[in-house]
């Protein structure tokens, strides 16, 4: 029984032994790990930047849109009056009604002003009073020139005599020109057809008051149509006088254009963004006065190199866009700022310049809150 004892407990001894050399073993071999893991340099312990996720589009280069670009405008007459009093009052007359021909001088309406009147009579009145006096001051001068050759009359009383009809011929003189514009002013109480043409608006009731400049009626003649659209500066370069453009009717899209002709073109200013005004004719017996209608005007086609909406930038320095790099060194991507110019926006895309991109290169349009120049990116497809 001893030597079964004793080989029993020389065998867990053993076995023991065999454990902990085990233990040991692992624990060396933990701290061998760590200590090849850890860095022997402290310089080599550098906080890299977490890659920004973004989303990125191809920066395309394609001529510009050839499709045809419409531009809404008013139909109106070629000649066209909006007519006003001169003087205030009260309206009291309105001969004509909406839509109505009406010939050159005819009436188109009156107003009443208490004061007009009595001013035209108290000028008529006081010219002739001093158109009296002038003529009984040119007979006593005349009288007193023959008494003078005889003696009887000094030159004095002559001289002074002379020297009042000229003061009297000075005040009849103002007095007519009064006259004149008292007269006048009585005529600005009456407005009349200036040409031949239609009554497109009465703007003003009967016993309203109306206020000196204050537009009464609108007249168009019956002739000439054209039609006023605005455009960018960029396609005044694209239109000339003379040019034919089609001209759509928007109450009746299923007719057939008619062919407009540019009469006018303004100059482009210097204000950015700044719409310009293109006049264009239209043939007789085409479109009505205030019909709404639509120009064509087919841009210019050129190549043009245009940008997500989304991935242009506004700040203090400019408009900018965030370029996909991989020229790092590293085989990874990083945001480069690159500075654009913008031309125009055309639906979700922008056309810029910039010599700097090219067709194919990326850019980021989604993920821009917190990047900067230099940042790495994780681009998600």
């Amino acid at each position: 029984m001893r030597d079964t004892g004793d080989a029993m407990t020389s065998s867990l001894f053993t076995r023991v032994s065999e454990l902990a050399a085990l233990g040991l073993l692992v624990v060396g071999l933990s701290g061998c790990a760590e200590s090849a893991s850890a860095p022997t340099d402290p310089a080599e312990v550098t906080a890299q930047p977490a890659a920004v996720t973004v989303r990125t589009a191809a920066v395309t280069a394609t001529d510009s849109a050839s499709d045809t670009l419409r531009f809404a405008g008013i139909v109106q007459a070629h000649q066209r009056a909006t007519l006003t009093f001169q003087v205030s009052g009260t309206l009291k007359a309105q001969p004509v009604e909406m839509g109505q021909q009406v010939k050159a001088g005819d009436l188109l309406a009156r107003l009443y002003n208490p004061a007009l009147k009595p001013a035209t009579d108290s000028a008529k009145a006081r010219l002739q009073e001093l158109t009296t006096q002038l003529e009984q001051a040119q007979r006593e001068w005349k009288r007193s020139q023959s008494l003078y050759q005889r003696g009887v009359v000094s030159e004095q009383t002559l001289e002074q005599l002379a020297a009042k009809s000229d003061g009297l011929e000075a005040s009849v003189a103002t007095a007519e020109a009064s006259l004149a514009e008292a007269n006048q002013m009585l005529g600005e109480s009456t407005l009349k057809a200036p040409f031949a043409g239609r009554i497109e608006a009465l703007l003003v009731e009967v016993d309203e008051f109306v206020g000196a400049g204050t537009p009464v009626v609108r007249l168009s003649s019956p002739g000439r149509r054209e039609v006023e659209v605005r455009v960018p500066a960029y396609m005044l370069e694209d239109i000339n006088l003379g040019q034919p453009l089609p001209i759509w009717s928007v109450q009746n899209r299923h007719q057939e254009p008619v062919n407009g002709t540019v009469v006018e073109i303004a100059q482009p200013g210097s204000v950015r963004g700044e719409l310009h005004a293109v006049l264009v004719s239209l043939p007789e017996n085409t479109l009505d006065a205030g019909a709404p209608v639509e120009v064509g005007i087919i841009p210019r086609v050129e190549p043009v190199t245009t940008v997500p909406l989304l991935s242009v930038i506004r700040s203090a320095t400019g408009t900018a866009v965030y370029r996909v790099s991989t020229n790092d060194g590293t085989g990874g991507s990083r945001a480069e700022r690159v500075a654009v110019d913008v031309r125009r926006i055309v639906g979700e895309q922008v056309v810029i310049e910039s010599d700097a991109l090219k067709a194919g290169d990326q850019v980021v349009y989604a993920g821009m809150t917190r990047l900067a120049d230099g940042d790495p990116l994780e681009i998600l497809p």
